[in-house]
């Protein structure tokens, strides 16, 4: 680990700084709770020779300032919202780990940062893997067998309406919200002549895909740990994302005239 360098020069500094600001900035938009991301950056600090990094956290920017002996540099960049993906915080978190043990230049970190890429899994893979899981879950609150695999195949679509929603780019509570609404009109099939003995199960299980349980995670565990303005955004944009959902559930429960689950 490297020490501080008292008499490190002003532009080197500058580096150092948009060094840790992109890591931080990487971590904070792939859902990294705040305290692993202003601790993460303090230690890419003092591994890179600065004093300390002072760093201010909103759910939508960050705000960053690395201290020396006699001069200080603020930056700030904007955080956007990406799908959670907890392989780029790893990597981050991995490129911190290695620094601190083998120090190099702030360039080989920058270029380090640039190179990461997220490791997403085949999509159909996990639109198999969502609709299972749902399903199961069904299973073991009771549902028959019909219930089974049309709560399979309600989520499965689900996950596929919300792939395709994402990539061309729709604001995620109207994902929510129109996957909400698709999911329920599939899984009222088990409705139709009685052919389920458990469709409100099949109902209700259906829609699983949908809960924002990382943001709600995230936020308690932010404001537990004082990043109260944190915890709150990300609270709010769990509650969103459950509203639409659920306009999307009474919208769809509307037109088939179903009453309650």
């Amino acid at each position: 680990m490297k020490t501080e360098n008292p008499n490190i020069a002003y532009d080197e500094q500058s580096k150092i700084t948009r060094a840790i600001i992109r890591a931080a900035t990487l971590m904070l938009e792939f859902g990294a709770e705040s305290r692993l991301v202003e601790q993460t950056a303090q230690r890419m600090g003092t591994a890179l020779g600065v004093r300390s990094v002072e760093i201010s956290l909103i759910p939508s920017a960050i705000v960053l300032t690395t201290l020396t002996s006699n001069q200080s540099v603020t930056t700030t960049r904007r955080a956007h919202h990406k799908p959670i993906n907890m392989s780029i915080v790893y990597d981050v978190q991995k490129i911190c780990i290695d620094l601190e043990k083998n120090p190099y230049s702030v360039e080989t970190v920058i270029q380090q940062l640039k190179d990461i890429q997220p490791n997403y899994y085949n999509r159909w893979l996990i639109v198999l893997m969502v609709g299972l899981a749902c399903a199961s879950f069904a299973y073991l609150r009771g549902a028959d067998w019909v219930a089974f695999g049309i709560t399979l195949l309600a989520s499965s679509v689900g996950m596929f309406i919300r792939q395709e929603l994402a990539k061309r780019q729709f604001i995620l509570i109207i994902t929510f919200g129109i996957t909400a609404f698709f999911v329920t009109l599939i899984a009222s099939l088990s409705y139709i002549n009685n052919i389920s003995a458990t469709p409100n199960i099949a109902l209700s299980s259906s829609v699983l895909l949908l809960v924002p349980g990382f943001p709600f995670v995230n936020s308690f565990l932010d404001a537990m740990k004082g990043y109260l303005s944190m915890g709150w955004g990300r609270w709010m944009q769990a509650s969103l994302l459950t509203l639409a959902t659920s306009m999307g559930i009474i919208f769809a429960m509307s037109i088939l005239n179903i009453k309650g689950w």
